[in-house]
This record gives C-alpha cells, sequence and structure tokens, in this order.
C-alpha cells in the first residue's frame, strides 16, 4: 500500500506545478520553448536562412557568404543612404531660400557700387536753377556752387558700400557652392544605391563593395558632414554685412 502510494503522489501535484512542468523548466532565465521560438524567427540566423554551402564551396558564387553580405550591406546602406537625403533634402530647400533672400539684398545694394544717373540729373538741374536766378538777379555765374557730381567725374564707391556688397556676394556664392555640391552629392548617392540585379552573388558583392570603396575615398560622407558647416559661414558673412550696413545708417 506504501508502495502504491508512493505511485500515486505525483497525481496530487497541484495545477500550478503541472503548468510549469508543460511550459518547461527555465534554463539561465529563460524556458526552452522560448529560446527554440527566438531562434526560429531570428533574422540574422543566416544558418537557417541560407542552405549550407557545399564542402569547398564557402567562397563560390553562390556561396552563403555572399548572400550573408548582400543581406547585410542592404540593410546598412538603406539607412544610411535615408539620413544623407534627409539631410541633403533640408539643406538644399534652405540654401534655395537663402539665396533668393541674399540675392534680394544684393539686387538693392549693388547700385552703390556705380554712379547714379538720377542723382547726377538732379543736382545738375539745381544748379541749372541757380544758373537762372542768378542771371536774373545780375550776379555772375562764378557765384553758383558747381555741382559735386558730373557724368564726367570718376565715380569711386564708398568702403562700407564696397565691404557690404563684396560680404553679401561672398554670402551668396557659399550659398550657391553648398547647393551645388549638395545636388551632386545626391547624384553620387543615387548612383550608389543603383540596385544589382544582374550577375552572381559574388559579383553583386564585389560591385557593392566597389561603389563603397569609391565612396570612402571620394571622402563622400566627410562633404555632407561640411556641407551644414559650410552653409553655416555664408549665415554668418550675410549678417556680417548686414550689421554693417545698419551702423552706416
Amino acid at each position: 500500500m506504501d508502495g502504491s502510494k508512493e505511485l500515486l503522489a505525483p497525481a496530487n501535484t497541484l495545477p500550478e506545478e503541472k503548468e510549469q512542468n508543460q511550459r518547461g523548466n527555465p534554463f539561465f532565465g529563460a524556458r526552452h520553448t522560448n529560446l527554440r521560438s527566438q531562434k526560429a524567427h531570428d533574422p540574422f540566423d543566416y544558418e537557417r536562412k541560407y542552405s549550407e554551402d557545399a564542402p569547398h564551396e564557402e567562397m563560390g558564387e553562390k556561396g552563403r557568404m555572399w548572400k550573408t553580405y548582400l543581406a547585410e550591406s542592404t540593410k546598412v546602406d538603406a539607412d544610411k543612404v535615408a539620413n544623407w537625403t534627409d539631410a541633403l533634402d533640408v539643406l538644399l530647400v534652405f540654401a534655395g531660400l537663402f539665396s533668393a533672400v541674399v540675392s534680394t539684398f544684393v539686387s538693392q545694394t549693388f547700385q552703390t557700387l556705380q554712379i547714379d544717373n538720377n542723382e547726377v540729373t538732379s543736382y545738375l538741374i539745381f544748379e541749372l536753377v541757380d544758373l537762372q536766378r542768378a542771371s536774373m538777379d545780375g550776379l555772375p555765374s562764378s557765384s553758383v556752387p558747381h555741382s559735386p557730381l558730373s557724368p564726367y567725374m570718376t565715380f569711386r564707391p564708398t568702403s562700407t558700400a564696397s565691404w557690404v556688397n563684396g560680404l553679401w556676394f561672398t554670402s551668396l556664392a557659399l550659398s550657391l557652392t553648398t547647393a551645388l555640391i549638395a545636388v551632386l552629392t545626391k547624384q553620387w548617392i543615387h548612383e550608389y544605391r543603383t540596385s544589382i540585379e544582374l550577375g552572381t552573388y559574388r559579383e553583386r558583392g564585389r560591385i557593392r563593395q566597389f561603389r563603397f570603396t569609391n565612396l570612402s575615398e571620394w571622402h563622400v560622407p566627410v562633404i555632407i558632414g561640411l556641407l551644414p558647416v559650410l552653409m553655416h559661414v555664408a549665415l554668418g558673412v550675410f549678417f556680417a554685412g548686414l550689421i554693417l550696413l545698419l551702423l552706416s545708417l
């Protein structure tokens, strides 16, 4: 009877213990079933995703190594190119708006670098009126002061006008240069991201690596990082000219 009770003892276990036995015992804080399910859904488990290579074919044209390389590089390139494209799009919009604003200011201040014919005409008319008044009053024409401006005089702009226009032209040139380099960079990125559909896995992997190497040798990431700095310099030069113009008023 005692032996039969011992055999029947496991049947009297609590419901919580039965559920624990059905789920499986913990293994380092995780269940065996959970580990198997996580491994089955692991996107980085390329041994399960791709079939095993034949002996001595690991580096072949259809090797699993090349498939893994293409899969990983595609993900890395997608994230990297997305960040670059967003940054360049914002920079192009800002450069376009900023160039339009600077062009408006330059179109007004550029007139100070050359003689103003309207102003010359006004001075000459005033001188002519003074001469007529002097002749009516019987005064000699030498008593009438000469006009400070004439079409035959050598015109020299003021130092303030030269500095302001020089700073604003420099700012406009930097802004347009930034936009031009950004457009060229977007074209490089587009060629870099062009899909490779033809060829074996090894050929496609080598083409991708060739593009990545050339992208690094041309310092495209460095150029993209320097474009905002160039835009900030253009903005600072513009504000310097604006402050100089306001101080001269």
